[in-house]
């Protein structure tokens, strides 16, 4: 077994333990220092990478496929117009994005994911940091982020959607647009939840209001650009600087 197979079995086995009822107080306090610590080295690694917008998507779609060469556009022109594009880090549509970016010298950095089945980082990023925890790894995402898009995906980009679009509809977070892209693949989704979450009013209709179904990435980033800078005041401002006390 290579070095990466035992650090992937170990996450695995770490994360099965912490969800699988209550253990000793003791256990419960390290695992819970774990975490935090984790939190920490996100904060760490990320806090100058700013300000981005998030792209998820499925690590199931190769390149040649159209929804690769869609969302590797869609990092290119989040790139040109200024924003740092953060994804997953892994294959496929998280890959494209990233990809585009560095087309045109933009800045693209990942959050991975330690996962049995191993997920290495992908070739197009300047920064990316490793996660052991999927729910750190999601405020991470979500943390430093203006804007949110959605490409084709499967079970995760579901949930990454579902959590991010929550944190909006309850306030936890700003207003910032949920993008979904393209408009083939998620409009029969939309039309389930009108059909059965609005119809069984579960959901408001405002709340599909806030996804934004759209095909375009220049359409895309002229939302992103009207919410983000115009409604909420996103500037070109000169990035924080670092400070050498803490060790930056």
């Amino acid at each position: 077994m290579n070095p990466n197979d035992a650090n992937q079995s170990a996450a695995a086995t770490e994360e099965r333990k912490l969800l699988s009822g209550p253990h000793p107080r003791g256990v419960e306090l390290i695992h819970a220092v774990r975490i935090f610590f984790e939190f920490i080295r996100g904060f760490r690694k990320l806090h100058f990478v700013g300000p981005c917008v998030t792209v998820f998507g499925s690590a199931r779609f190769k390149e040649g496929d159209a929804y690769y060469a869609l969302t590797r556009e869609m990092g290119k022109r989040l790139a040109e117009v200024g924003f740092t594009v953060m994804t997953g880090g892994g294959p496929g549509l998280m890959e494209a994005a990233n990809r585009g970016a560095k087309d045109v010298g933009g800045r693209s950095v990942g959050c991975n994911i330690e996962l049995p089945q191993e997920q290495n980082p992908n070739a197009y990023l300047d920064n990316w940091i490793l996660f052991r925890h999927f729910y750190v790894r999601k405020v991470m995402l979500v943390k430093y982020s203006y804007a949110f898009v959605a490409m084709p995906g499967g079970f995760g980009t579901l949930d990454e959607i579902f959590e991010t679009i929550t944190l909006i509809q309850t306030h936890k977070i700003k207003d910032f647009p949920m993008i979904l892209m393209p408009s083939e693949f998620w409009t029969p989704i939309l039309n389930a939840f009108r059909d059965t979450l609005l119809a069984r009013g579960t959901i408001e209709a405002v709340d599909l209001t806030l996804l934004h179904v759209l095909d375009s990435p220049d359409e895309a980033v002229k939302r992103i650009l009207q919410i983000a800078m115009g409604d909420f005041g996103l500037s070109y401002a000169p990035p924080p600087k670092k400070r050498w006390f803490f060790f930056e």
